[in-house]
């Protein structure tokens, strides 16, 4: 992790996923303050795994946000030194993948980058992918 923003406290979009969730352990060990955001903070079986986590009941604040909705992301965001954007749409069978999936990423990125422009402590923003951006969907 970046010595300059040690000890900081940075957002992780979609943080119940799989990828947030080892990114969120790894923070929490460095000593970072995280919020992650979720589209349910309420949903206590699918965040579990979270809360065990080292650190997690002094360092970590779970906030609802949604990719869909502009400005979700503002008060997760605002604060922050660093902003990791892993939330995406999840992959399914789809028979329109261009709508239900590219569109929503999309569409979802520029709301979370939206947010990291109205934050003027922000220094860094990371954002992730997975495999499934470069497979070939057959129609």
């Amino acid at each position: 992790m970046d010595q300059k923003l040690e000890s900081g406290k940075v957002c992780v979009t979609g943080a119940s996923g799989f990828l947030a969730s080892w990114l969120i352990k790894r923070l929490l060990l460095s000593g970072y303050h995280v919020t992650g955001t979720v589209r349910d903070p309420g949903n206590q079986k699918k965040l579990a795994h979270l809360w065990r986590l080292d650190g997690a009941r002094e360092r970590l604040r779970l906030v609802k946000a949604d990719l869909m909705e502009e400005g979700s992301f503002d008060d997760a965001i605002l604060g922050c030194h660093g902003v990791f954007h892993s939330a995406s749409p999840v992959l399914k069978p789809s028979s329109d993948p261009k709508t239900e999936i590219l569109e929503p990423a999309v569409e979802g990125t520029l709301n979370v980058l939206c947010s990291c422009k109205k934050n003027p402590s922000l220094r860094r923003v990371v954002l992730t992918s997975s495999s499934s951006a470069v497979r070939v969907l057959h129609s």
